[in-house]
C-alpha cells in the first residue's frame, strides 16, 4: 500500500482528516486599530496570511507588509508637536510627525523650541536665580540712570546693604524667620553672644537704626513697644544694647516676619530725609549713649552691622552671603582704623591694655602701629598708641600688623577672637596685642 494509503505524509507523518481540515483553513484576522478622535481614515486590514503549510518545493511567503503611515491634517500634526517633545507620541503618531517635520519649517521650528524646552525640565542644574542677581541688577541701573534726587555717596553704603539684606529676607519662608541665630561680639577680655531668631535680629537693626532716625527728627521706633521713649524728640540716652534689650523685652509675642516691613521703610525714610537735606546734614552728631558719631560715620557703622548681622542670618538658613564692595568695604575698616585709638584709650582706663609709654607733644605724635589690610577694601593705616587725639605717623610706627580685609571686619564685629586673628606681626608684641583687643572691643550687640 502506498505512503497516501497507509495515512502517511511524505515525511512518513501520520495525518488524518481532522488535519487536513485544520490545514486548509483560514487564519483569523487581526483585531483592527480602534479609531482614533480625528479624521484619520481608515487602513485596509492585511491580506490573510498563507494556508497552515506549504510544499517542500514551494519556497515561504515574505511576512505581509506592515500596515500604511498615518496620513494626518496639518493642524493634528501640530497639534501633537507638544506630545512628541516629551516623547509621548506612539510610534504610528512619531513616523508621521518626524515626516511631517521633513515638510513643513514653521512646524520644525516649533518642535526645536518645544524639545529645548522640555530639555530645561530635566537639566542636573538648579533653575534658581542667583540670590545677588537683584543687588547686581540694581547697581548697574544706577550705575546707568542717575536718581532724581542723588544720593549722598557717603549714603551709598547704608543704601547697598541694607538693600541687599531685604533680598536675603525676600528669599527665605515663613518658617525661616523663626531659624535661630547667635550674635556674637567681645566684651573686656572675653567672647559673649546672644541667641535670638532672624525676625529678632531684623527688630534689633531697626531699634538700633532709630537712634539715626531720633538725630534727623523722625520718628523713634522704640516708642511702639517702650513706655516712656517718646515718638520724636530726645528721649532717654540708650546705648545700642540697652535699646535693643528693652525692645526684646518689651515685646509680648517673640518678632516674626512681620518686623520686615517696617525695618525696610525705616531704612528707606532715612536714605530719602539724608538726600533732600543738603551737604550740611553729614556733620550732625548722632549719639550712641556713651559716645556720638557725625551722620556720615553713623549711617557707616548702621551698614556695617547690617552686612554683619545679614551674614550671620545667611548663615542661619544657609544662604550665600558676599562680603560688600571693595569701595564699601575700605571705608567701614577706615571707620574702625579712626575708631581705634579711641578705643585702645577707654581699655587703658579700664586697665586693660599698656600705659602710655611717650608723651604726645606738638613735635612728637607719639608712637604709631602701621596696620596694613590686605585684599578687598585693603590699604594702610597708622594707628596712634599713646593718645586719641594724635595722628598716626609712618615715622613713629614700632609695630606692624597684616590682616585680610573682610578678616579684620570679623574682628572688628567680634566674630574672630584677637588670639584667633591669623595677622602677620612685626615689632613691639605688647602694642599689637592692645590694639588687636582694642579691635575686638569695638563689637556690641
Amino acid at each position: 500500500m502506498t505512503d497516501d494509503a497507509e495515512g502517511l505524509d511524505g515525511d512518513g507523518r501520520e495525518w488524518n482528516s481532522q488535519d487536513d481540515e485544520v490545514r486548509g483553513a483560514r487564519r483569523i484576522p487581526g483585531p483592527r486599530a480602534a479609531a482614533d478622535d480625528f479624521d484619520l481614515g481608515h487602513a485596509t486590514p492585511p491580506p490573510s496570511p498563507p494556508p497552515a503549510s506549504q510544499p517542500e518545493s514551494v519556497p515561504p511567503r515574505p511576512d505581509p507588509p506592515g500596515p500604511p503611515s498615518l496620513v494626518l491634517p496639518h493642524r493634528v500634526l501640530k497639534a501633537l508637536l507638544g506630545a512628541w517633545a516629551l516623547a509621548a507620541c506612539s510610534a504610528e503618531e512619531t513616523e508621521a510627525v518626524e515626516a511631517h517635520l521633513t515638510e513643513c519649517a514653521p512646524c520644525a521650528d516649533e518642535a526645536l523650541r518645544l524639545r529645548d524646552a522640555v530639555g530645561l525640565l530635566h537639566t542636573d542644574t538648579s533653575l534658581d536665580l542667583d540670590p545677588l542677581l537683584r543687588s547686581r541688577v540694581l547697581e548697574n541701573c544706577l550705575s546707568r540712570r542717575p536718581a532724581k534726587i542723588p544720593v549722598p555717596g557717603w549714603v551709598g553704603p547704608y543704601d547697598a546693604e541694607t538693600a541687599r539684606l531685604d533680598a536675603l529676607l525676600r528669599d527665605i519662608g515663613t518658617s525661616e524667620w523663626h531659624a535661630p541665630v547667635r550674635l556674637k561680639w567681645f566684651e573686656g577680655e572675653r567672647a559673649t553672644n546672644r541667641k535670638t531668631t532672624v525676625a529678632g535680629v531684623i527688630g534689633h537693626l531697626m531699634t538700633v537704626d532709630g537712634l539715626v532716625s531720633t538725630a534727623l527728627g523722625l520718628d523713634d521706633p522704640l516708642a511702639d513697644s517702650v513706655p516712656g521713649i517718646p515718638r520724636r524728640g530726645p528721649g532717654p540716652a540708650l546705648a545700642p544694647t540697652a535699646r535693643t534689650e528693652s525692645y526684646w523685652s518689651a515685646a509680648r509675642r517673640p518678632p516674626t516676619r512681620a518686623v520686615r516691613e517696617p525695618w525696610r521703610d525705616q531704612s528707606h525714610t532715612l536714605i530719602r530725609t539724608v538726600s533732600f537735606a543738603g551737604r550740611g546734614v553729614s556733620d550732625l552728631s548722632v549719639s550712641y549713649g556713651d559716645f556720638a558719631l557725625p551722620l556720615q560715620d553713623a549711617l557707616l557703622d548702621r551698614a556695617f552691622e547690617c552686612w554683619v548681622h545679614g551674614g550671620d542670618i545667611a548663615e542661619a538658613v544657609n544662604y550665600p552671603y558676599e562680603p560688600p564692595s571693595a569701595a564699601h568695604l575700605h571705608r567701614m575698616i577706615d571707620l574702625a582704623a579712626r575708631m581705634l585709638p579711641a578705643a585702645l584709650a577707654e581699655r587703658r582706663r579700664a586697665g586693660l591694655a599698656g600705659p602710655v609709654r611717650h608723651l604726645v607733644t606738638a613735635g612728637s605724635p607719639g608712637r604709631s602701629l602701621h596696620l596694613e589690610v590686605e585684599g578687598l577694601g585693603g590699604g594702610d593705616w597708622y594707628i596712634a598708641l599713646d593718645s586719641p587725639a594724635a595722628i598716626g605717623s609712618p615715622d613713629h610706627a614700632v609695630a606692624q600688623v597684616a590682616l585680610d580685609g573682610t578678616e579684620f571686619c570679623q574682628l572688628v564685629a567680634g566674630h574672630v577672637l584677637p588670639v584667633e586673628a591669623a595677622a602677620g606681626q612685626r615689632g613691639d608684641r605688647e602694642a599689637i596685642q592692645d590694639v588687636l583687643l582694642a579691635a575686638a572691643s569695638l563689637s556690641r550687640l
